[in-house]
This record gives C-alpha cells, sequence and structure tokens, in this order.
C-alpha cells in the first residue's frame, strides 16, 4: 500500500475541483517534465491534449481545459496569482501561442487543441492524454488518471514501488481502521501522535509544522475572503454568494483587518444554537464560494469537499474553545488526514469513481474524527465518529448542475460540516464496546456502493439533479 502523507490528503490548490481542475494541471506539469527528461522538450513544435471521460463531460464547469493549459504553462497552483489566469487564457486564444513551460512558444489553438472525448477509457474515469508532434514528425503521447484529491498517476503506476518502499519505513503503518487502532493500543498513544510519528520519517517537525501551518492560513483566507465577497459565481448558473450576507448578519462590532483578528472578533459573538448553526453554515459556503470561483482552497480532501473540514475547525476555535491554537489545529489535521487517506485506500476519494459519498461523506468523516479527538475522544471514539458521518453520506451521488461544482456541491458542505460535529458528539457519548458498525466495515461498505452506483450518478451531470433542473430554471 502507498505512502499517504497529511500533506498528501490536504493539497493548497485552484479550485473548483481536485480532480478535474487541480489533477490535469498537475498532469501538464509532469508531463513537461518529462518531456525534458526525455530530451525532446526542445523538438515538440505542436500538442494537443484529449479529455476522457467525466474530465470531458463536466470538464467546461470544471475549468479543465483552463487548468490543463495554465500546467502546460508551468505554473504552479499553490502560488500563482489568481487574477492573472484569466489574462493568460485569454493572451492564448488572442494569440494562438502557447509559452510551453515558460520556456519556448509553440502554435496552439485553445478551442482546437482541447479535445473532449465522451468515451471513458478503462483504468479511471477521469482520464487524459497529452500528444507532442515533434519536428523529425514524430508523435509521442503520455496517459495520466486524475483518481481524486489532486492525485494523478499512469495506468502502469510507475511509482507505486517507490511508494510502497516508504510506507515501510513508517514506524506505524496503517491501511485499516482497525490497524490504527492496533498501533495506539500497542504504543498507549492518541492518533495524531501516531500520525506525527509516521510524519517524522519524512520530514523534520519544524517542516511539518511550516506545512501545517500554511495549510490552515490557506483554509482561513479562503473563509475570509468568502465572507466578505459579494456578488454571483461564475458559470452561468447565476448563484447568488451567500456567505457574504450571512456573515453580515452573523459579525458582532468589533474591528479587524485580517483573518486571524477576524478570528478573535467572532469569539465574542452570540453563540445561541441557531447562530452557531449559521456560523458552521456560513463558513463552508465561505470555501466553496470561493472553490466555484477559480479561488485557492484546500483539498480537503477534495475541492468539491473543501469546506467541512475548514468549517469545523473553524466551530471548534471560535465556539468551543476559545483558547484553541495552532497546536489544535495540527492535532485535528493530523486526524483527519490518517482518516481520509483509510478512505483513499480502501475505497475511493473520486466523485468520478464512487459519487458524492466519496467526496462530502469522506470529508465529514474526517473532519468529525479530528473534532472528537480534540473534545477528548478516544482513538476508538474517533473513528466512530468516522463511521458515524459516513454511514449517513452512503449512496449520495455527484449531480451537478451544468457540471458547475456549485448546486447543490456548496449546501452539501454546510451539511456535511453540521454532521461531522453530530457525529463527534455521537461518538464521545458513545461506549466503544457497544458500537455494531466498525470504520472498515464503512469503508468497504462505501466502495460497494460506489461500484454498483449507476455511471450516470457519477460526476457525470448526467442524471440526478443535473437533468431534473435545467439551466433555464436557473
Amino acid at each position: 500500500m502507498e505512502c499517504i502523507s497529511v500533506f498528501d490528503m490536504l493539497k493548497i490548490g485552484v479550485g473548483p475541483s481536485s480532480s478535474h481542475t487541480l489533477g490535469p494541471w498537475r498532469a501538464a506539469e509532469r508531463w513537461i517534465s518529462e518531456l525534458e527528461e526525455q530530451h525532446v522538450f526542445d523538438e515538440v513544435q505542436s500538442i494537443k491534449i484529449y479529455l476522457y471521460g467525466s474530465l470531458s463531460l463536466t470538464g467546461k464547469g470544471h475549468a479543465t481545459d483552463i487548468a490543463v493549459v495554465m500546467g502546460l504553462l508551468g505554473t504552479d497552483p499553490v502560488t500563482i496569482d489568481i487574477d492573472s489566469i484569466s489574462g493568460s487564457i485569454d493572451k492564448i486564444k488572442t494569440e494562438n501561442k502557447l509559452n510551453l513551460g515558460g520556456k519556448r512558444e509553440i502554435s496552439f489553438s485553445f478551442l482546437n487543441d482541447v479535445v473532449f472525448k465522451k468515451e471513458f477509457l478503462p483504468f479511471h474515469a477521469n482520464a487524459m492524454q497529452f500528444e507532442a508532434e515533434l519536428v523529425t514528425g514524430e508523435t509521442i503521447s503520455e496517459t495520466y488518471y486524475s483518481i481524486g484529491g489532486g492525485f494523478v498517476v499512469k495506468e502502469e503506476r510507475v511509482h507505486a514501488k517507490e511508494n510502497k518502499e516508504t510506507f515501510k519505513t513508517f514506524p506505524h503503518p496503517v491501511t485499516t481502521g482497525n490497524e490504527l487502532l492496533e498501533h495506539c493500543h500497542a504504543q498507549n498513544k492518541t492518533i495524531s501522535t501516531i500520525v506525527m510519528e509516521n510524519e517524522l520519517s519524512l520530514r523534520t517537525a519544524s517542516e511539518i509544522d511550516q506545512g501545517i501551518a500554511r495549510i490552515w492560513n490557506t483554509m482561513l483566507e479562503s473563509m475570509y475572503v468568502g465572507c466578505h465577497t459579494e456578488g454571483k459565481l461564475p458559470g452561468g448558473l447565476n448563484v447568488k454568494r451567500r456567505a457574504f450576507e450571512m456573515h453580515q448578519k452573523l459579525k458582532g462590532d468589533i474591528p479587524y483587518s485580517n483573518p486571524q483578528e477576524w478570528l478573535e472578533s467572532i469569539r465574542d459573538t452570540e453563540v445561541k444554537f441557531r447562530q452557531i448553526i449559521k456560523w458552521v453554515s456560513c463558513f463552508a459556503l465561505s470555501v466553496n464560494e470561493v472553490n466555484a470561483s477559480l479561488g485557492r482552497v484546500v483539498t480537503a480532501p477534495t475541492n468539491g469537499s473543501a469546506g467541512v473540514i475548514p468549517a469545523v475547525l473553524m466551530y471548534y476555535m471560535v465556539i468551543e474553545n476559545h483558547d484553541a491554537n495552532f497546536d489544535d489545529v495540527k492535532q485535528f489535521l493530523l486526524v483527519a488526514s490518517e482518516v481520509g487517506s483509510i478512505f483513499k485506500k480502501g475505497a475511493t476519494i473520486s466523485a468520478a469513481m464512487g459519487g458524492c459519498q466519496a467526496e462530502i461523506g469522506v470529508s465529514s468523516a474526517m473532519a468529525a474524527a479530528g473534532l472528537t479527538e480534540l473534545m477528548g475522544g478516544s482513538p476508538e471514539q474517533v473513528l466512530i465518529a468516522a463511521e458515524i458521518a459516513m454511514e449517513h453520506h452512503l449512496g449520495l451521488t455527484c449531480d451537478p448542475i451544468g457540471g458547475l461544482v456549485q448546486v447543490p456541491c456548496i449546501e452539501r458542505n454546510a451539511m456535511g460540516a453540521i454532521k461531522a460535529i453530530n457525529a463527534a458528539e455521537l461518538a464521545l457519548d458513545t461506549d466503544p464496546k457497544e458500537a455494531k458498525v466498525p470504520l472498515d466495515k464503512v469503508v468497504n461498505t462505501m466502495w460497494e456502493t460506489a461500484k454498483d452506483m449507476s455511471s450516470k450518478y457519477k460526476e457525470t451531470s448526467e442524471g440526478g439533479l443535473a437533468v431534473g433542473v435545467f439551466l433555464s430554471d436557473c
């Protein structure tokens, strides 16, 4: 089983989709690197990109074509100026030229050289093929698969052996929930401690802290931006941003000038039950409105579900524990990432493979687990919380209207966050000896449900709300 780090499960990237935007972006970058390694980069005179299956069916709504081209330009989704993306694409459309890898110009038609092909390739629903014609007349190509959460592989998975060897170096290798509990019991340690010790086999404590701080700051920034931006989302559905108005009604009178001061100000607002629900929903909506606008978010474990974990962690920091600090953030994210990796290893985090249960369901389970440990739950209760959260998302379909990560995706993040908090509270009041459904059974059930699910409910926009609601209705 491959090595999966906290920084694999929680990636900083550009919305609206980890599998349809971030993954293709990374695949394009990877292809450029491989052309250079093969010493043919300088011989490329033209290229074409073929998007297959789900990448074709909902690619326009997910900005897959834009993401691929941005990757071919050699830009980094973690650091790129978001506002520069539209200008870069407009320039290519006008000049019919592309600065390949940011190093040399070639002829390129944005409309004709990115080809959408509805057929599915056998290995995975999210397939893309990069084809280059060399000055010699030879044509070379490479196929990649975006398997969810920004992960990109080739069918032969040439790096799998390397990943497995790295996994073996973990002091506490984990593939299932039961194995995780065994390590906790044998070492008499919490889940977050076990995960941290694994991470320390890959990088230093300082590097881990810096990386987690970047992840949290990106989450906090996306909530802040979403709560302070009004208007309508791009894409043609004319979806009105709701986080702005919700925030205006909830926020107090304490002034602030940055995200951290904003967090502190929220701690002094009214916290009756209705306000708590509204705050959590507002946090979740804000992130996914940023995501839907090609903004920067953290895949948690995907872009479409990016709002759940920040919303639940923010809930803990501004409602549950006013003394919460970076140590709490770190503990929460270490636990959440490990639960996400268990779902990835045993099932899927790709909506194209498993429906929305693989995205919102997994993110809700991750958030419930992280919150439960922060609230003093035992390792058994942490996994019970994850199980409860996923159990009540089983069978959830992926049916985005117009192929956009907006309706019903944005609201589902709010619902997933609320369910996560509820699942944590239920788990904290549960005697593990009385639990009937172990996490591993739910992981397996989710995967079996995914395999039984009709393809039209797996991020193809060919079923559910995607066909039940017409664009003209919007």
